[in-house]
């Protein structure tokens, strides 16, 4: 089963362990590429626009949006690293969202690494997505591969 890893751009560290780890599972689980250069240093200019907040921009520049849609395509299942953010508990964002939306209508299994937030304001829409909750315990995923 190939799996591909989303979040929050803030979680890029453990989006990047997550994928390790479903490798460590015998599992292909895989990352946009970014993510990976991020954690190794790399790509500092990039990482330092993010931080000044020229994130639309860049999000744009590199086609996020799209790419990822693609590597979704291309996967069995994604996995959506949703850990505390600002206070707020397994945070889920509006780029996530749409991720998890895209692999809904595109019939691929939606894995979070916790619960469902019940701060969010889209929580019903996250509900009725029927995603796995893994509780924190990324090898109950093979519960269900």
């Amino acid at each position: 089963m190939k799996i591909y890893v989303l979040g929050s751009t803030y979680f890029m560290k453990e989006m990047v362990e997550a994928k390790n780890k479903l490798c460590e599972l015998g599992i292909d689980g895989w990352i946009h590429p970014h993510y990976e250069a991020f954690v190794r240093g790399e790509k500092k200019e990039h990482l330092a626009r993010w931080n000044n907040g020229e994130k639309a921009a860049l999000k744009r520049e590199n086609n996020y949006l799209k790419v990822h849609y693609k590597h979704i395509l291309e996967s069995d299942a994604v996995l959506i690293v949703n850990i505390k953010k600002n206070g707020k508990d397994n945070y889920i964002g509006g780029n996530v969202l749409i991720e998890m939306g895209q692999a809904f209508v595109n019939d691929k299994k939606i894995f979070l690494t916790n619960s469902i937030p019940t701060d969010s304001p889209y929580a019903d829409e996250i509900i009725s997505m029927d995603p796995i909750c893994l509780e924190g315990k990324l090898e109950n995923i093979k519960k269900y591969i």
